[in-house]
């Protein structure tokens, strides 16, 4: 016990010197941009609009939207920033497992793309366009409209998919429909005697153990194919989460998969034949899917019940101009610049989910951290200098939070060997829903309609 108090000590120093070395190379690289910004920008932009350059940014979720504010406060004057995203708000991801149980908080999981979050750049120096991105060229991208925009530098963020959405995305573009959606996840589990979650990771864990939360008199059977949930994990956060799920109530089945063809609104069968009595089954896959081909995607149908798929990188724009550039993972291969792997094109940047970084765990602050990196380097390019910034998968980065129940939450770290985990009590069911409209510069829970910049 000693010496485990003292590793446990010696991770925590060495996270913290890791959390300080990344805060000042952060801090490094926006006062280097700050005052390359002040001392060469000119005042004014080009009054004849055909001299303004554009960088385009594909997707505004963690990565993209953050990449975008830096290059609005830090590019040259004769450029401006084109924000390219379909959805009509930020989809939170992270709260979707909990709204698909608890009713009357679904609204606070889309977030109102503001200007107020580049209020400290130029006031023109964004465009936001709400379309989608359907074809990527050296020079151009080609929206789903027929539009086609010229663009000197070029970021991708399109982050990952999911087929039939919950409970990993709503699978829309729209919030009314979003909304609509998680309202009739909630309705059917309601509605439900004997739910049935098939997939161990973080997704399938919260949700079954807020439906079993919420609803104590439920039935609640989670199927894992691992000997452990949360297997990619640390042994501390995977016997943290079996020990909710145990004193909650819900039944675990480790080794054993889901026949969800087998569905009849009565029974599911499991692969070694067994039979579980279900009126309700949810499939939350875990990660592992992400790390299939994109043409091995998995598409779960179980007679009316609630369908779900797993993710996938979105990384076919690049199919046609950098074939060569999508890794068997379906991430587009990157260099330490984060540039795509392919001489021809130096002026592609590529950060988040779809990036190929050796990253085994991606999280909201690696896909921020690598966007601070891309656009960085990306300014460093418009002012005819090197792109010199690198990213490496770091140690410290290795953080999750999982919610196990509606007041209670594991905050877990490991490196691979020593581990480091707390359990906290929570009091708000929306969890750090507030938090994160505030950082995005948003009211907590004003919707404030569609952003068009």
């Amino acid at each position: 016990m000693a010496l485990e108090r003292v590793q446990k000590a010696a991770l925590l120093t060495r996270l913290v010197a890791y959390g300080l070395r990344v805060y000042y190379s952060v801090l490094r690289r926006t006062l280097s941009a700050k005052f390359t910004t002040i001392t060469a920008r000119t005042a004014l932009p080009p009054t004849d609009p055909s001299e303004v350059k554009n960088v385009i940014v594909v997707g505004a979720a963690f990565a993209g939207y953050f990449a975008a504010r830096i290059l609005a406060t830090s590019l040259p004057r004769d450029y401006q920033v084109i924000v390219i995203e379909p959805n009509s708000h930020f989809n939170f991801t992270w709260v979707l497992p909990r709204f698909c149980v608890i009713e009357g908080h679904e609204h606070k999981a889309f977030i109102p793309y503001t200007p107020a979050f580049f209020s400290q750049g130029p006031k023109d120096m964004v465009r936001w366009v709400r379309d989608r991105v359907t074809s990527v060229r050296k020079q151009s991208v080609v929206l789903r409209s027929g539009e086609e925009i010229p663009y000197e530098f070029l970021v991708i963020a399109t982050g990952s998919t999911v087929g039939d959405g919950l409970p990993s995305r709503v699978g829309t573009e729209s919030r009314e429909e979003g909304m609509e959606i998680l309202k009739g996840m909630q309705a059917r589990i309601k509605a439900a005697t004997r739910v049935v979650v098939a997939g161990g990771g973080a997704a399938g864990v919260e949700l079954a153990a807020d439906a079993k939360n919420q609803y104590p008199d439920k039935s609640v059977t989670l199927v894992h194919s691992r000997q452990a949930v949360m297997h990619r994990f640390g042994p501390g956060l995977q016997s943290g989460a079996m020990d909710a799920l145990t004193r909650l109530g819900v039944d675990v089945i480790l080794g054993e998969r889901v026949d969800p063809q087998s569905a009849d609104g009565k029974f599911i069968t499991l692969g070694s034949g067994r039979m579980i009595e279900c009126d309700c089954f949810v499939s939350a896959p875990s990660l592992w899917l992400v790390l299939r081909p994109p043409w091995c995607g998995l598409s779960l149908t179980c007679n009316g019940q609630i369908n779900c798929t797993g993710q996938k990188p979105a990384s076919g724009l690049v199919a046609d101009i950098a074939p060569k550039a999508i890794a068997l993972s379906g991430h587009i291969r990157v260099k330490t610049t984060l540039q795509i792997d392919d001489d021809s094109l130096p002026n592609v940047f590529v950060c988040g989910d779809v990036a190929d970084t050796g990253v085994a765990n991606m999280n909201s602050k690696i896909a921020q951290r690598q966007a601070e990196i891309a656009a960085h380097n990306v300014v460093l390019a418009a002012w005819d200098k090197k792109p010199s910034y690198t990213y490496e998968p770091g140690w410290g980065d290795g953080i999750i939070k999982l919610s196990v129940g509606l007041d209670r939450s594991i905050t877990h770290f490991w490196d691979g060997k020593s581990e480091l985990v707390f359990s906290h009590q929570e009091s708000d069911p929306a969890g750090v829903c507030g938090p994160a409209w505030a950082s995005l510069a948003a009211r907590p829970f004003e919707d404030t309609g569609v952003y068009s910049g």
